[in-house]
């Protein structure tokens, strides 16, 4: 059995474990290795390859601060383009050398007595590293939805996250599962070429207008010439984006206007007073992810779509059955339903100091953390995308190049004085926590009438971060060792607490 020893071990090759590694690399922590389950860069970004998946926040701020790209086509790219920007960053920065892909983690256990991680991958290899860095992100693995009969569907079947581009959906009558982010994407591409489509749909979403436009060749010239502009292009849209959080935690009747948006949206995009009716959301705008779209609508609008919203019964070997006795033939089903976003999977495979496994350890408390990054009884892990990091309003690019420089801090810290491992302090993490908590409370996310994707099955929120970015890159600006218990390194490690 190969054992490789490295210093710093890294889980998944999308904007997070990419952006790791450069910065490692650039610290000169050129010891790491970065574990990737799929076959390429990308994390979310090659996995999400169905019709007209796109992003919702413009590239020019969902992208590395360190890395602007001058070629974006339009304001909000499309998935081959983030692709292929997030491919060149990872073959230029000169990384992939320590990059291993279609392994994944099966299980990372901590060693006190050596102060390090033992890591089993899937490929029957193994890894000993002092700290582990789980870039494995909140969308990486699709959750399938528990409807009697799915199992026995004698047509093709699929999520969203694993799209099947050998099957030819021309002229066949196709079932779209969810109305979230995804599907309002597929929805219009699946109009123009399938016989039929039937959307189930359990809660509308809001759906506001796409302010979508082609950059044009000066811009595109000014860009790759001028950096201050394209620089002066990120600001902008970053500062614009920060005012929604008002109205996401504090005070949601600022979110009016967006509200406003979002209907005039549907009134454009259908005439039928009942189609409407159907897809006007009953709850705060915010509650749930707001979405954008022009053409979802008059998509839902075309002859050869059905809005379904009556609750599903079961499937059969050729059909979806309602709860009002309906049956729906199809050839097709597609699950657009989401991810384990309150459950990370990786957790599972995770053993802290104590024995206990993360998800064992968050099974009680949901997930938590101390500042998204660090895990009371798990010493030397370090989560990017962690708990209470999600945004409901810019780019994650931001979070992830936040936590990135945490992390860097804490490993020129554990350098320059001589700590084996470093752990948060649990009344430092319980203090964060709490506070996140009673700031979550007051949000939207949590009193405006949804259920959603944001909370775990006891009513926590435990994904997204309740104040504004820039306070959040504030907090996370300096590694504090104040907040950490430590151990020395050798040749006793002992372990001694450092207190502020």
């Amino acid at each position: 059995m190969t054992t490789t020893t490295v210093k710093h071990l890294v889980v998944g090759a999308g904007f997070a474990g990419l952006g790791m590694a450069v910065k490692l690399d650039e610290d000169n922590e050129s010891d790491f290795l970065v574990v990737e389950k799929g076959s390429d860069v990308g994390g979310t970004w090659r996995a999400n390859d169905y019709p007209g998946a796109a992003c919702d926040v413009p590239s020019q701020l969902y992208s590395y601060s360190f890395a602007p790209n001058p070629d974006w086509s339009m304001s909000f790219s499309p998935q081959p383009e983030i692709q292929a920007y997030i491919r060149r960053v990872a073959d230029e920065s000169g990384v992939l050398d320590r990059f291993r892909f279609e392994v994944a983690v099966e299980k990372a256990v901590w060693d006190d007595d050596a102060q390090q991680w033992q890591v089993t991958l899937s490929d029957g290899s193994e890894v000993t590293a002092t700290n582990l860095i789980s870039g494995a992100g909140g969308l990486s693995e699709p959750r399938l939805p528990d409807i009697d009969g799915i199992e026995g569907f004698q047509g093709e079947v699929f999520h969203s996250a694993q799209w099947n581009h050998d099957i030819d959906l021309t002229g066949k009558r196709v079932a779209v599962i969810g109305t979230g982010a995804s599907a309002i994407q597929i929805v219009p591409e699946l109009q123009k070429v399938v016989g039929h489509l039937d959307v189930y749909q359990r809660t509308a979403p809001y759906v506001i207008p796409r302010n979508d436009r082609r950059y044009t060749g000066l811009e595109k010239l000014a860009f790759r010439h001028l950096p201050l502009v394209q620089k002066a292009y990120r600001t902008a849209i970053y500062w614009g984006r920060e005012l929604y959080v008002p109205g996401f935690t504090l005070e949601p009747k600022l979110a009016w206007p967006a509200k406003q948006m979002a209907l005039t949206n549907i009134a454009r995009g259908i005439k039928d007073p009942e189609l409407r009716a159907k897809v006007t959301p009953d709850y705060e705008i915010g509650c749930k992810r707001i979405l954008i779209s022009n053409t979802y609508y008059p998509a839902l609008a075309s002859d050869n779509v059905e809005v379904v919203t009556d609750g599903i019964s079961k499937i059969t070997g050729d059909a979806v059955v309602t709860s009002d006795g309906v049956e729906r033939p199809i050839d097709v089903l597609i699950v657009a339903t989401g991810f384990f976003t309150t459950e990370q999977p990786i957790a599972e495979a995770i053993t802290g100091r104590t024995g206990a496994t993360l998800a064992e350890t968050w099974r009680d408390t949901g997930m938590v953390a101390y500042k998204g990054t660090t895990v009371h009884g798990f010493p030397n892990l370090f989560q990017i995308v962690g708990p209470n990091t999600g945004l409901g309003h810019s780019s994650m690019v931001f979070v992830i190049e936040s936590q990135i420089a945490y992390i860097r801090d804490a490993i020129r810290t554990m350098e320059r004085e001589g700590y084996a491992s470093v752990e948060p302090r649990t009344d430092v993490q319980d203090e964060w926590n709490d506070d996140l908590q009673r700031r979550l409370k007051k949000t939207v996310w949590n009193t405006g009438g949804c259920a959603s994707w944001y909370l775990d099955d006891e009513g926590r929120n435990t994904t997204l971060w309740p104040r504004t970015t820039f306070t959040f890159r504030r907090l996370l600006a300096r590694f504090d060792v104040a907040s950490y218990d430590v151990t020395a390194s050798s040749p006793t490690p002992s372990k001694k607490k450092v207190s502020a």
